[in-house]
């Protein structure tokens, strides 16, 4: 009987100390918190909250200790009872200032888009121009007013308005595929900066839940579930511009389910001879609410419309000859008009199995006219070279993504599949040749697209430890179609195309400071619908080849030091002349660089960060000195030091970089670089008034915003001129920002 009992005995210790699965939930302020860390230092096992907050651990006993951080909250340490083990934990993580020596490389879901949030934190956006520049060696430069989408640069890459860099907002694609004014058109304009929550990104073609136009790289925007204040600011600055905003929260204190709405507005007639007369109207109303502790969904309505002047891009030889300054015009009748209305549906749930299903459904309807001129009278003499690009188009599409976490034992996988479709449906795409924006003297090209796109994924993250192997592919089908109304019978255009694209990364944290990756694949940027069509290419999806080699370490508490090496070689490299409604295929072309980013927490309330990349970008179809791609930046530097809570005050000063870089293929002509600098000072009487002082172009550098080699002819002159034309870069612009939160 004696030893029954102590069988008994031994047996319920044991059972007691047996491994166990627990289950959680991390919020803040009673919101769920995603990729939140969660580490069992006992067993050393890990996992990140999902969209919802939830999070798995195994292998957790009674007397095991829990850490549990994200970057910007105060961690949290639990020691496991047996009333914990039984139950579902409940964690709330308080907010507080964002430091660099809290950040451990092993915690995060990506490192570098961390440093990135830091960024953010420390030097919030201020302008929608601000958006894409904290994406560490992106450059945009603005060349048609203001209402324009801005020129990208990445990687070696001229990107023009993004046909090598994918965007998305909340899921919802940005590029225009088959745009009036050139492929991959991307107008972030209808997204206002103070309702972004995060921004992430990833550098080359590597990602197989990103797909058309992620070849240089891809951007995603998530805006904020919920605000944590009432917010009313007011700008006003130099060449009569001013700025309104208002956000304002329609459910208040409410656990469940948050709603608000923000209404933006901007005019400016910028520092030109001829006033841009520009306008912007921003609305956005988001609405959140969790239908069961499973289940939550999101419901956004956005639009934005805006309109403006332009005075263009204007020839270098009559600024050297006094004719102009810089901010004249030769045809100041350019500008355009633009609008867009976004409805995007979003759900998140857990199904069976524990099964993450993410899904978003959007509709946008999109309007667009632009008047041009970059010729001025080449082609026409007596009325001008005066373009219009036109079109009105339906967006409609999904993304559904299902994971799942599964531990093997000795190491853990987690599986990511997705499908996805999008639908543009592309009404009187117009070319036009005009006059004074009043008379259509000649349709060059008019007609319907019609574009479909499908696609599927399949991701496998085998944690190993120490190692992380990442092995993915994606598959892409899409329809090209195009009905031709200046056709004289009847005419529907129609070719399909498949593309494979796999991908494997590899990454290795040598210990909590050193982490190593190695990342390749295959991604591509699809071609416009028309010249697919009426050009009979054969390769509509040419794909580009990518690898990169890198580290992040964390040399001290204060400092991070990223670093990658990398290569792309493209299958043919298009330029895109979306002003004349043509293509120029260029052939195969390679880039390859090195990146480089600093980040340094000099005391907790100052912080310093730079980025650098220095590229080599060559056509491999070109003789040796004639295989320059023209306006491919070479080297660019971007960063600033800023400061917050310092006796009120908070601010900043930050710079950005671009080296001279070829203009042509040869190098004979250059596109001058640019160093220009930006200050930005706020004092806070008290919790809910503001003061902000900002100054663009502290020194008053003259600088080229845009550059391009145009042959051109002035209506006094017998011969064109091929030389650099260009806009010119805003001189020193004040503004100051009044706000109160409630």
């Amino acid at each position: 009987m004696k030893n029954t009992l102590l069988l008994i005995v031994l047996v319920g210790f044991i059972f007691s100390a047996k491994a166990q699965t627990i289950k959680g939930i991390v919020l803040s302020d009673n919101q769920p918190l995603e990729n939140a860390y969660v580490y069992n230092q006992n067993s050393k096992q890990h996992a990140h909250t999902n969209q919802l907050g939830q999070f798995v651990i195994n292998e957790t006993k009674v007397g095991d200790s829990l850490v549990i951080g994200l970057l910007g909250y105060q961690k949290q340490n639990i020691l496991l009872t047996k009333g914990l083990l039984n139950s579902s934990l409940i964690i709330n993580l308080e907010t507080k200032a964002f430091l660099l020596d809290e950040l451990v490389l092993t915690e995060p879901v990506n490192v570098i888009n961390s440093m990135v949030k830091i960024d953010l934190a420390t030097s919030p956006i201020n302008s929608s121009q601000e958006i894409l520049r904290k994406v560490p060696g992106l450059i945009i430069g603005q060349h048609a007013g203001g209402g324009k989408a801005e020129q990208l640069f990445l990687r070696g890459f001229d990107v023009d308005h993004g046909t090598d860099v994918g965007l998305s907002v909340d899921g919802m694609p940005v590029n225009m595929v088959s745009h009036a004014h050139g492929q991959g058109y991307s107008d972030l304009h209808f997204l206002i900066p103070e309702t972004i929550n995060t921004i992430s990104f990833g550098k080359g073609p590597y990602y197989a839940n990103h797909g058309d136009f992620n070849t240089a790289g891809f951007v995603d925007f998530k805006t904020k579930d919920k605000l944590d204040d009432n917010l009313i600011s007011f700008s006003a600055g130099q060449f009569n511009s001013l700025r309104t905003l208002g956000m304002f929260n329609l459910l208040d204190k409410n656990n469940s389910q948050n709603a608000y709405v923000a209404v933006e507005y901007i005019e400016t007639d910028g520092p030109f001879k001829s006033p841009q007369n520009f306008d912007r109207l921003n609305l956005i109303g988001k609405y959140n609410a969790f239908i069961n502790s499973n289940s939550k969904v999101a419901l956004t309505l956005s639009h934005f419309t805006s309109q403006w002047d332009a005075s263009g891009q204007i020839p270098q030889r009559l600024v050297d000859n006094g004719t102009l300054s810089n901010f004249g015009a030769v045809d100041d009748t350019e500008g355009g008009e633009t609008s867009r209305t976004n409805f995007n549906i979003q759900h998140s749930t857990i199904l069976d199995n524990d099964v993450e299903m993410q899904t978003n459904a959007f509709y946008s309807n999109y309007k667009f006219q632009l008047y041009s001129n970059f010729t001025f009278f080449l082609d026409d003499p007596i009325n001008g070279d005066q373009i219009k690009q036109k079109e009105k188009r339906n967006i409609f599409g999904f993304n559904t993504q299902f994971k799942k976490n599964i531990d093997y034992n000795t190491f853990d996988v987690s599986y990511t599949s997705g499908v996805g479709l999008r639908y543009d449906d592309v009404n009187d795409i117009e070319l036009s040749h005009t006059l004074n924006r009043k008379t259509t003297l000649e349709n060059i090209q008019l007609g319907d697209v019609n574009q479909r796109n499908l696609y599927g994924f399949f991701n496998a993250e085998i944690d190993l430890g120490k190692i992380k192997i990442t092995p993915a592919v994606r598959l892409e089908y899409i329809k090209f179609q195009y009905q031709d109304q200046l056709s004289d019978t009847y005419s529907n255009l129609t070719q399909s195309e498949v593309a494979v694209l796999p991908k494997l990364s590899i990454q290795y944290n040598q210990n909590n400071n050193l982490q190593w990756f190695l990342k390749s694949g295959i991604g591509f940027h699809s071609n416009d619908s028309r010249v697919v069509l009426n050009q009979n290419i054969d390769n509509a999806l040419p794909k580009a080849y990518g690898v990169d080699f890198g580290n992040i370490w964390k040399p001290t508490n204060k400092i991070i030091l990223n670093t990658a090496l990398w290569y792309l070689f493209s299958e043919e490299e298009f330029v895109y002349v979306g002003d004349a409604g043509i293509i120029e295929p260029s052939g195969k072309s390679e880039r390859y660089g090195l990146d480089l980013g600093i980040r340094y927490q000099l005391s907790d309330n100052v912080y310093f960060n730079t980025d650098a990349t220095l590229t080599r970008a060559r056509s491999l179809e070109e003789t040796d000195g004639n295989d320059y791609i023209p306006l491919a930046p070479d080297f660019t530097l971007v960063g600033g030091v800023s400061f917050k809570d310092i006796n009120n005050f908070s601010g900043g000063i930050n710079y950005r970089y671009v080296d001279d870089r070829p203009a042509n293929e040869d190098n004979s002509v250059q596109a001058d670089g640019y160093f220009v600098t930006d200050l930005n000072l706020n004092y806070a009487f008290n919790t809910q008034w503001k003061l902000g002082v900002s100054i663009e172009n502290v020194f008053d550098t003259d600088w080229k915003e845009t550059q391009f080699l145009t042959e051109s002819r002035l209506q006094n002159e017998a011969q064109a001129v091929e030389e650099i034309h260009f806009t010119p870069g805003t001189p020193f612009y004040f503004k100051t920002t009044f706000s109160y939160s409630f």
